[in-house]
């Protein structure tokens, strides 16, 4: 199976991994894990947000893959942007739970960009 198809799976794992750790703690109600009260400040909110980014990325980085393999696109350049994707969404979780907007947004933007390269691959393969 390519690689492409594993990073699909990362990815639709990713967002909850991404609130996973604000979870980690004795105030989180297991009962009520949805409590807005409970996400709406600092590194609970900033982890909230970045499982619901994950969440609004996925669909557009799922399809194109599909698309890519699916049209004739390079396997091997596929494979490599789907693993770049991996890496920049890595970083955008890490710049958001460390409140770094800069960086966190350059990495978004390039996992667009990512994404977009995957989609169209086959038209330069």
């Amino acid at each position: 199976m390519p690689v492409a198809y594993w990073c699909v799976l990362v990815a639709a794992i990713l967002p909850i991994l991404s609130a996973f750790p604000a979870k980690l703690t004795k105030e989180f109600d297991n009962a009520n894990p949805r409590d807005p009260a409970f996400w709406q400040h600092g590194f609970r909110a900033r982890a909230w947000a970045a499982q619901a980014n994950g969440y609004e990325a996925f669909p557009f980085f799922a399809a194109a893959v599909f698309v890519a393999m699916s049209q004739g696109g390079n396997p091997h350049w596929i494979n490599q942007l789907a693993v770049l994707f991996i890496l920049l969404r890595l970083i955008y979780v890490f710049c958001y739970w460390t409140d770094r907007s800069s960086p966190r947004s350059l990495a978004w933007g390039a996992g667009c960009i990512t994404t977009v390269a995957l989609f169209t691959s086959s038209l330069w393969s």
